[in-house]
């Protein structure tokens, strides 16, 4: 299964919501219950932090989850 396409140059002003994206998954690991599918991080906040610390940039493979209502 491959990743949605990451798109250069387009960073959103802000950190995107883990909990409204479609990659985003609860984990059985009680250490570290939050994961995302796409760059596979398991953590114990949002996966979008991790991904901000580990390239600099807010994550780009955000999709809105269909399953989310406002």
């Amino acid at each position: 299964m491959r990743g949605p396409e990451i798109k250069k140059g387009t960073e959103p002003e802000r950190a995107p919501n883990c909990l409204k994206c479609r990659h985003f998954y609860v984990t059985w690991d009680p250490r570290f219950p939050r994961g995302c599918r796409v760059f596979g991080v398991k953590t114990r906040g949002l996966p979008s932090t991790a991904v901000y610390r580990s390239t600099g940039h807010q994550c780009p493979a955000f999709e809105r989850s269909v399953r989310v209502k406002d």
